[in-house]
This record gives C-alpha cells, sequence and structure tokens, in this order.
C-alpha cells in the first residue's frame, strides 16, 4: 500500500466487501473503531454487536476518505464529527441506503454506518403485535386527532412500529407529513420532511410549518424538547391525528416525561389517546434446543416468572444463525389506551402507584409478562427477555 492510487482502490474494495458482508449478514450497523493493532470492525447482527475481524491501519485514512467523498462530507475536516447519507447497490443490484457518520477519537476516526434497507418497512401484522392490540391500535389510525406515543430507548422499533402504523392511514382521503431525523425509509404518498440542525429548521419549527399545511396526520419522529412536546400535543387538540416516540422505558414514565417537558397535566390527559411501550427481542434459530426451569424464576420484586418444569427452548449454534443461536428479531410491546379513569390520574398528578394499581386492575401486560408470553411459545429465550425487560 505504498502508493496512494492503491490505498484508494484497496479502500473502494473494502468498502464494498463490508457492505456485502453487512447485508448477507442482516446486519443494522457497521462499527468500523481505529485501535492501536488496527481497524476493529463490528457488525450490529440482530441487536447485539459481534467482531468481524481487524483491517490493517494504513488502509484507516483512505477508507474514511471514501465514505466521506459518498457522503458528501467535508474531507479536510478530521477535528469534528460529521454525518452524511450515501446509496450502493448491493449483490443482487438492489439499491441500498447507508447513513454514514464519523467521530474523532485518540487513535484516528471512528465510523459508523447504518444499514437502511427497504424491507424495514414492515406491514402491521409482522410486527409481534398482539391480536387484540393490534386492532386497537389499527382502529386509532382512523381517528381525527388525539396523541399516539411509542416509547422505548434507542434501537427498539419504535420508528418501524409508527411506519406501519402510518400505512394503514387512508393517504388517498387525508394529508399525512412527516418531520423526522433522518428519513429512514421512503413513504409513498406520505410527504416527509427532514430537520437541519445547519439552518435551524429544528423539530419545533418545523412542526409550526407543517400546521400551516393542512395536514389531518402528523407524524414528529421524536419529542426531545419542551417546545416540540407542546405544540405536538397542542395540535393533537385541534384537529390533527399527531404520532410521536419518547425515549422512556415504560408507559406511566411516559406519561410523567410529557408532564415534565412542560406539558400542562389536563393537555396530556386530553390529548393521549394510546401510549406503546415496546423492545425487540431476538428469535431463537431452528437450531435451538429444548430445555425445563429448574427452578421457580422469581423477579426482583418477588413476582414468578416462570414456575419450575415450565419447557423452555435454548439457544443453540449453526452457521445458518452465524454460532449465534438467534435469527431474525420480533417486537414485544404493553399498549395502553388512555380511559377516563386514567384521564383522571393524570389530571391530578397521581402517584405512580395509583396508575400501576389502575392497569393491573384492568388487565393490563407489562413488558417483561409480554415477554415471557414469547418464551413460553419458544419463540425467544428466558435470558433475551430478562437482558431487553
Amino acid at each position: 500500500m505504498s502508493s496512494g492510487g492503491r490505498e484508494e482502490v484497496d479502500a473502494v474494495s473494502v468498502l464494498d466487501h463490508l457492505i456485502v458482508r453487512a447485508i448477507k449478514t442482516r446486519a443494522s450497523d457497521v462499527h468500523i473503531e481505529p485501535r492501536r493493532e488496527g481497524l476493529h470492525v463490528r457488525f450490529r447482527i440482530d441487536g447485539v454487536l459481534t467482531p468481524q475481524g481487524t483491517l490493517p491501519s494504513e488502509v484507516a485514512m483512505s477508507l474514511v476518505s471514501r465514505v466521506k467523498v459518498l457522503a458528501r462530507m467535508d474531507m479536510t475536516e478530521r477535528r469534528l464529527p460529521q454525518d452524511g447519507q450515501f446509496s450502493q447497490e448491493d449483490s443482487r443490484g438492489a439499491l441500498v441506503h447507508l447513513r454514514a457518520s464519523t467521530f474523532p477519537s485518540s487513535h484516528g476516526e471512528t465510523l459508523v454506518l447504518r444499514v437502511l434497507q427497504g424491507h424495514q418497512l414492515f406491514p402491521i401484522q409482522k410486527l409481534g403485535l398482539e391480536d387484540s392490540q393490534r386492532e386497537r391500535l389499527t382502529a386509532l389510525c382512523n381517528r381525527t386527532n388525539g396523541l399516539v406515543l411509542v416509547c422505548g430507548p434507542t434501537g427498539s422499533g419504535k420508528t418501524s412500529t409508527l411506519y406501519s402504523l402510518l400505512r394503514v392511514v387512508d393517504t388517498a382521503q387525508r394529508s399525512v407529513i412527516t418531520l423526522e431525523d433522518p428519513i429512514e425509509v421512503d413513504l409513498p404518498e406520505v410527504t416527509q420532511g427532514q430537520t437541519n440542525s445547519r439552518t435551524g429548521f429544528s423539530f419545533a419549527t418545523g412542526l409550526r410549518a407543517i400546521l400551516r399545511q393542512d395536514p389531518d396526520v402528523i407524524f414528529v419522529g421524536e419529542m426531545r424538547d419542551s417546545e416540540t412536546a407542546q405544540i405536538a400535543s397542542q395540535a393533537s387538540l385541534t384537529g390533527h391525528l399527531v404520532f410521536s416516540t419518547l425515549h422512556t422505558s415504560d408507559v406511566i414514565e411516559t406519561v410523567i416525561r410529557l408532564i415534565d417537558l412542560g406539558v400542562e397535566p389536563w393537555i396530556v390527559a386530553n390529548s393521549l389517546l394510546a401510549i406503546v411501550a415496546q423492545r425487540l427481542v431476538r428469535v431463537l434459530c431452528s437450531c435451538a434446543t429444548s430445555s425445563e426451569v429448574g427452578i421457580d424464576l422469581h423477579d426482583d420484586a418477588g413476582l414468578l416468572l416462570l414456575p419450575k418444569g415450565t419447557k423452555v427452548r435454548m439457544p443453540g449454534k449453526c452457521d445458518k444463525c452465524h454460532q449465534s443461536g438467534y435469527r431474525g428479531r420480533t417486537g414485544i410491546f404493553e399498549a395502553v389506551l388512555v380511559d377516563d379513569e386514567l384521564r383522571e390520574l393524570v389530571k391530578g398528578r397521581a402517584p405512580k402507584k395509583a396508575f400501576v394499581d389502575h392497569l393491573r386492575k384492568g388487565g393490563h401486560v407489562p413488558l417483561r409478562q409480554a415477554g415471557l408470553r414469547r418464551v413460553r411459545d419458544g419463540l425467544t429465550s428466558l435470558e433475551e427477555v430478562l437482558r431487553v425487560t
């Protein structure tokens, strides 16, 4: 690799190989991390980072430069983080979109590629919702106003769920506008907007502009600040159906977070239609083995999770799942439709225990319990459910 031309050729072939391999292994992200001994490569497969080997340090600069050219970043800037997007054909000739991000570190620039493939747009039937949950949420898509929130940590599939709900909306009869950061999947018949911090096009300013576009349905990628939360909540009271996400862990925390963001409790109570909390669990590969629970398993609160003798499946190892024991992911959900009693609790700023008691009285199924149903069905393992919940 003595000549610059040789390094450039190597960078092109290395990047092409990494992208093809990432698609083949169904990776969602490619991490290229400079270390003393070389470039560590890891793929995030089904939500878990897996090592893929090491590249020589000599190719680092040309590889990052290659990505910067494709993603239209500033090639001369190495001291500040940058991000961009580009598209590339896979081995079958299909177009794959990639989101690139660089970050300056002590040994060079770290590079992360997010693989955005078209098949990430799932029909609502394929998300993993229970039949009753799916029917109730689908019915909400016909409402003319109100707020539907999906919550969970980063990478829990919130955006995919909202995309699936938007596909249920009758876009021929209704105007649907989104505000995202960034646009991950192209939605036909939907007007999609992307925020841009450099130009001052934030969620709050974009949302104000959307309200002047005569929309029926609004999708706000994330409620990150007080201003966005207040505008979105107000919009849901004035003839708009609003979908959005929050980085909260469960249904009750979502209500508390909205109020903490400065939205008046009476507005929260009157605007909310439903809250969906979700996680993604890995699905066991066909190489899974059978086992039985040896003892009664309880959670930290003493609640019985699985009784002794319950038949469960355990991850195996095979080439098909790359020795991980899992292949693919599905969602587990807790969905709460807001009723009159819950609205009164919100208006009165009731303590968390009052919310818990109300939900339990109504037969609400928490996330972990929803996950344990998947364990009993043999779809995933107990360890996987405990990991994400």
